[in-house]
């Protein structure tokens, strides 16, 4: 890849706020850099927004509202069709765009975009699905007449490790659903989604429908609109903790909230497992993203009479893979996102080798420029390790035997978090069994990867309130209204 091909994608983004359907400079001229994390390097600056450019967002999203709100279903399905259409069209420019400022090899990033591309045509399709109901009252004496309206206003927040699909799985069914928004993506990673404001206004969105803010002070810049009482809705994807906090804010004006929050996913083999197949499904759940994804396996939990077998296998297929800048050829390991990344992984293998854990494979960081962590392998990791409890968000794979299907139930529901759990066996009955006993928003059943535009994604527990995706997911962006009719 020639560092003009890369600049040129770079310098093809408008690289200020999007606000009302046009680009402006944040108050004050102030930006801040977009750092490739392979190498350490620049990529460029963008606007970094105030308190008072997030107001001005949040007013245009307030004076499209109405008309928005009145747009016939079928337009705004189409203009969400020619946005899908035109994301597959530049799919190998946005997947190097995505690969420059968050660090996944290219092929990972072409896969992001063609799925974040089919959150649009999915909801482009539900946009003309949004039922109501007609209905007698009991008595016979009225009717039910029920129909839904868009919740309003939304403010948007998505986090960095996947810049382009949070946020169309997001916008997708905010637009269906006939809602004006206001998102600010990760300071790590803001030229997607300033790739994919651009795509929209192309595609014909009004202007104010959607208002892209870039910021390095994304509390300071949206508590404010939290707190403002206009917005009717806020979506966020990200850490628990900060969810929490969010809640909090949320609560003063009774604001309807969607979190997609942390995981902390057990990945259980039993000993009649396909073992070709829960090893594929093992390095799918590990190794998407490289590890940086709230559904990545974070647990393994192998029947004793396998699991030598199963650490033995995993560790080949993690010893082999090509680590390097995400635009080299064959590249499967790329960098994670910062420094603080590599430490928090750096600090979880410690402490878990501390407790007695051995290290298959990997188990350090790599010296030079960029931030790279080596594919990892643990066995024989004790319960009460750091990382059993916390989500690694890294290529590390800790493995721990158990003898008996209550024993690894229990084990996998020993957290706060429950987003996903993957399951491997050919017992049917313990199929059923198992899936129904674990705490968890989705279950992933002989698979390594649950993500899908049409199936409801979410989780339970600290793991999250509401779904994205499926037929479910443009409910969270209408409100239910019942009419009482006199006959």
């Amino acid at each position: 890849m020639s560092a003009s091909t890369e600049s040129g994608v770079v310098e093809a983004v408008g690289n200020e706020l999007f606000i009302g359907g046009k680009w402006v400079a944040a108050q004050g001229g102030k930006t801040f850099p977009v750092v490739d994390p392979a190498t350490g390097q620049e990529l460029c600056h963008v606007a970094d927004a105030s308190p008072s450019d997030g107001v001005a967002a949040l007013d245009a999203a307030v004076a499209a509202q109405a008309d928005f709100a009145n747009m016939a279903p079928r337009e705004r399905g189409e203009i969400l069709r020619r946005a899908y259409e035109l994301l597959m069209q530049r799919q190998d420019e946005l997947a190097l765009l995505m690969t420059l400022e968050m660090g996944k090899p290219l092929a990972e990033s072409k896969g992001e975009i063609a799925y974040a591309a089919e959150f649009f045509r999915w909801f482009a399709e539900e946009a003309v699905r949004i039922d109501g109901g007609y209905a007698t009252a009991p008595n016979g004496a009225g009717r039910f007449l029920i129909t839904k309206q868009p919740v309003g206003p939304t403010l948007l927040i998505t986090p960095w490790n996947f810049p382009m699909a949070m946020g169309t799985r997001k916008i997708g069914p905010a637009i269906a659903a006939g809602c004006t928004s206001v998102i600010k993506p990760a300071a790590q990673t803001p030229l997607s989604m300033l790739a994919l404001a651009g795509i929209l206004a192309e595609a014909g969105l009004p202007e104010g429908v959607l208002n892209v803010v870039t910021t390095s002070d994304s509390g300071g810049v949206m508590e404010p609109l939290i707190r403002d009482g206009r917005a009717r809705k806020l979506s966020f994807t990200g850490s628990t903790g900060v969810g929490r906090k969010l809640l909090e804010q949320c609560a003063d004006k009774v604001l309807r909230t969607s979190m997609e929050l942390g995981g902390n996913a057990p990945f259980l083999v039993f000993d009649d497992a396909d073992m070709d197949a829960a090893i594929d499904g093992a390095m799918q759940a590990k190794m998407r993203n490289i590890g940086e994804a709230c559904t990545a396996a974070n647990r393994f939990y192998v029947q004793r009479g396998v699991v030598d077998e199963f650490a033995r296998r995993l560790t080949e297929r993690m010893r082999a893979l090509p680590m390097g800048r995400g635009t080299e050829k064959d590249v499967v390991v790329g960098p994670l996102i910062d420094d603080k990344a590599v430490e928090k992984v750096t600090e979880l293998v410690k402490d878990a080798t501390d407790r007695g854990a051995r290290v298959l494979t990997g188990g350090s960081g790599v010296d030079g420029p960029g931030h790279f962590y080596q594919a990892t392998v643990l066995t024989d990791v004790p319960q009460e390790a750091r990382l059993t409890h916390e989500e690694i968000f890294g290529p590390v794979a800790p493995i721990t035997p158990f003898d008996t299907e209550e024993e690894a139930v229990a084990k996998a529901n020993d957290t706060e978090f429950g987003l996903v759990s993957y399951v491997f066996t050919s017992d049917l009955k313990r199929a059923l069994r198992v899936s129904e006993a674990l705490e968890a928003g989705m279950i992933g059943l002989n698979q390594g990867i649950v993500s899908n535009p049409a199936a409801p994604f979410g989780g339970i527990k600290q793991s999250g309130l509401g779904r994205e995706g499926g037929s479910v997911g443009i409910d969270e962006f209408l409100e239910t209204k019942y009419i009482a009719v006199a006959l």
